[in-house]
């Protein structure tokens, strides 16, 4: 296998969005993407889960309520989920297409841990993976969020939960995390992010290297 530390000239960038359920993620990875398709940049938006394969259907049962699973069972199903798109994502980003994905390892091992499991048990089945190149978290209180449109259709929609899910977030954030107060109008969260956004594609179109995730 290809060391993915192998410097890669001209890649694409590997930005994802992370927050709590309801705070505009969807929507502003889907105002990013249009905005660097427009200005000429290849670039394609992920979203996990991805529903579309046959783990991503187990899950998608799941957080419908539709099924019950242990809480150890579906925290190794997020992961598989993403591990069967790890080589894609891989060959995309080195073809010069920047990726950018709504929900990622991080979101598995907060709301996980948000459940009471062990945080470093949770992150050990994401060790390699991809790490991103910028990760942007749409910070927003449980409260706040819950008054959106739509929320309470999933099964971790539930304040009390999204409330612990919040603060397994803070256990995961690090200084290179891009934070945006997801409580500001629409048009200034998207403002904040393409300045981010564009200047990590410059870092990454420049040569630097994929490195796997937590690997240290």
């Amino acid at each position: 296998m290809e060391n993915t530390q192998t410097r890669s000239h001209s890649r694409g960038a590997l930005v994802v969005f992370e927050g709590l359920d309801r705070c505009g993620k969807t929507s502003q990875c889907s105002r990013l993407v249009k905005y660097l398709d427009d200005i000429g940049h290849s670039v394609q938006t992920w979203r996990f889960p991805d529903r579309n394969t046959s783990i991503g259907q187990m899950i998608s049962s799941y957080l419908a309520n539709k099924s019950h699973l242990d809480d150890r069972a579906i925290h190794l199903l997020f992961s598989a989920n993403r591990w069967e798109k790890r080589s894609l994502m891989e060959e995309t980003l080195k073809s010069g297409t920047t990726v950018i994905v709504d929900r990622y390892s991080y979101s598995g091992v907060a709301f996980s841990s948000a459940k009471g499991l062990d945080i470093q048990w949770c992150k050990n089945p994401d060790i390699g993976l991809l790490a991103p190149d910028l990760v942007l978290f749409l910070d927003i209180s449980p409260e706040r969020a819950a008054e959106r449109g739509g929320y309470g259709g999933e099964r971790y929609e539930q304040l009390e939960f999204q409330k612990k899910v919040a603060q397994s977030y803070q256990a995961l954030q690090d200084p290179s995390w891009k934070i945006v107060d997801a409580s500001l109008p629409i048009e200034d969260v998207e403002i904040k992010l393409r300045e981010s956004v564009v200047e990590c594609m410059t870092k990454c179109g420049e040569g630097k290297p994929l490195l796997p995730l937590w690997s240290n």
